[in-house]
């Protein structure tokens, strides 16, 4: 699944900040900020005022950051800049973004980390790792590269515009707030053509595959009258206490705002894609391909792992799991009194209606009633849980066709408004009953809307790690939760089992092919043909999840490296404490710190583990 978690405004936000050579070599040269703070002040620095002047800095930053990024504040729930919109592609926003993140790294990084300690130590390293990871990214770029089928900024405006996202319309003041953004996103709709334009001249495309999926979703949005438009479901669903002249006043500037603006930005990008774009998009996939490939993707696997896993590390790991998995679902076949090959097992379940639903609502309700049935169990597994609980909704109609199966979007902090596990019903087949339990699992509870709700609720976190996040913590998490379904008390069904073993294969799958695109050359049938012969997927699912790991490199790697480390240190503290593992401890200290780089996170476990030992 395109899964994921992660909000899509902040990971295309925050995925597009890269630079060509010449601009990283400007970039770099730039003075940076002083800091308020020199090595002999803090030197004389106890204890106290360091971890006092740390936080004063986290709080800083992280204020500052709201102002550079608004959809951010806007996805945690601070409505201060709902009427803003930075164009994040353009040379001049990729500037004040390293400015930025140099200076602040400069200013935490004299703070002396040995007077540091629990938490205040914690923060700091995630800190100096990711603010070093953003400035070694900016050689590689990603600006240049800035729409996928996967990662489509055109279908995250329309989706804040819709009225069922982030952006809120409460008040007058929220539908307000949203025509002013709307200028800022015409000119990032138009900065896409100026950042293609400069990528075809510097030979940085994207695979035609691809961009042949984007037409599509651009082409949406084009529509003969603002009634039609996706921007306009706002208007008609005004809240009650609405004045007359206020709806009369709203419904013709919105009106009047997609016909002469929206629209036609849509349409000047579709042009620019069908007419010029597509004649220059590559026919090869990886990113290997790309100039400086193979350097960029290891960035990639390093900024999506947080280790220095190489490519051939990770993709021999993967055939290893694969061929793992391969003689577990076996076994289920013999639970199922089965007789045939695996291939003739996929052949199988995909043909069969038993395993698949007629409707979209009977597959939302067999959802819902999971949910009711996963919250009773957690307290086995867990003693905290998250204050809130999620909503379970259908991918929206204008994004559904090249969707991933389901992802989650993270609720705001207070409350105000639901995480929601969104489903793909555009194509049932690639729903199957028996995939249910797992993907509950993962998505929802104790899976994703679990860790990120539980992260925003700690109190006492720098706010940068309340709501930051990393792949590889947050899918590695996800994917440990599937696996500990057993023990919860799910997976009773031995078909049920096998969706767990469906999804874990998937994941596993990922590793090798996703080092196979990005580092070995292969070809994206090889890819599409390496899935199908593994797995029971839909052949759908199957060119949807290739693709995603053309347009996302690395990131569909992060799983089950991050599942690993999980399940490793586990398995450490349960032979290190014996009778003392406590599995609700576990749980809680590998959640309740958020999301942390893996080097940084089996410290924190060893430290904890030591702690009881001596304790």
């Amino acid at each position: 699944m395109n899964k994921k978690l992660t909000l899509i405004s902040l990971s295309v936000a925050l995925a597009l900040v890269g630079c060509t050579d010449e601009e990283a070599k400007t970039l770099n040269s730039q003075p940076i900020q002083k800091a308020e703070t020199t090595a002999g002040q803090s030197e004389a620095m106890t204890a106290e005022e360091a971890s006092e002047k740390l936080n004063q800095l986290f709080a800083e930053n992280f204020e500052q950051s709201l102002k550079l990024n608004p959809i951010r504040a806007t996805a945690i729930g601070d409505n201060r800049y709902n009427d803003q919109l930075p164009n994040f592609l353009s040379a001049e926003y990729r500037m004040k973004m390293h400015n930025f993140t140099a200076s602040w790294l400069q200013k935490v990084k004299q703070i002396d980390r040995t007077l540091l300690s629990g938490q205040d130590r914690l923060s700091y390293d995630v800190f100096v790792y990711q603010s070093e990871l953003a400035l070694e990214g900016e050689k590689f770029p990603g600006h240049l590269i800035p729409l996928n089928q996967s990662n489509n900024l055109t279908s995250f405006f329309a989706q804040l515009g819709s009225g069922q996202s982030l952006q809120p319309f409460k008040t007058v003041e929220d539908y307000d707030n949203w025509l002013k953004r709307i200028d800022d996103g015409v000119k990032i709709l138009d900065q896409l053509i100026v950042n293609m334009n400069q990528g075809i001249e510097k030979n940085v495309v994207q695979p035609k595959a691809l961009m042949e999926k984007v037409l599509p979703q651009v082409k949406a949005h084009i529509v003969d009258s603002p009634t039609d438009s996706i921007f306009f479901q706002p208007i008609e669903s005004f809240p009650e206490d609405f004045s007359e002249e206020d709806k009369k006043r709203l419904k013709e500037a919105y009106t009047k705002v997609i016909a002469e603006d929206i629209v036609p930005a849509y349409k000047r990008l579709h042009d620019f894609i069908e007419e010029d774009y597509l004649q220059h998009a590559r026919n090869t996939f990886g990113l290997s391909e790309q100039p400086n490939g193979e350097a960029w993707y290891n960035y990639q696997l390093k900024t999506f792992t947080t280790t220095d896993l190489s490519a051939e590390e990770i993709h021999q790991f993967g055939l290893k799991e694969v061929a793992r998995i391969r003689a577990e679902m076996q076994n289920v076949m013999k639970q199922e009194n089965f007789e045939g090959s695996l291939s003739d097992w996929f052949a199988y379940v995909q043909s069969n209606p038993e395993f698949y639903y007629d409707n979209e609502e009977e597959l939302l309700q067999g959802y819902r009633d999971l949910q009711a049935k996963v919250n009773k169990l957690l307290p086995k597994m867990f003693d905290v849980q998250p204050k809130s609980d999620y909503e379970v909704r259908a991918v929206e109609a204008f994004r559904a066709e090249s969707a991933s199966g389901a992802s989650y979007m993270a609720g705001s902090s207070d409350g105000s408004r639901p995480g929601i596990f969104y489903v793909n019903t555009f194509n049932l087949k690639g729903q199957p009953k028996f995939g249910m339990e797992t993907l509950s699992l993962h998505e929802a509870a104790p899976g994703h809307h679990f860790q990120i709700s539980l992260q925003q609720e700690v109190e006492g976190l720098p706010m940068f790690r309340r709501f930051g996040g990393l792949s590889v913590f947050s899918e590695g998490w996800a994917l440990y939760a599937e696996s500990i379904g057993k023990e919860m008390g799910m997976f009773t069904d031995p078909m049920q089992y096998y969706g767990r073993l469906s999804d874990e294969m998937l994941r596993a799958m990922r590793l090798v092919v996703d080092t196979g695109l990005h580092a070995k050359g292969w070809s994206r049938q090889k890819a599409i043909d390496y899935m199908m012969e593994n797995s029971s997927m839909a052949d759908t699912d199957v060119v949807s999840e290739v693709e995603r790991y053309i347009a996302w490199p690395g990131q569909a790697v992060s799983y089950k490296v991050g599942q690993r480390v999980i399940t490793e240190l586990r398995a450490e503290a349960e032979k290190k404490l014996g009778e003392q593992f406590d599995i609700r401890e576990f749980h809680r200290q590998i959640l309740i710190d958020g999301a942390l780089p893996m080097p940084v996170l089996k410290t924190k476990i060893r430290e904890w583990i030591a702690s009881k030992q001596s304790a």
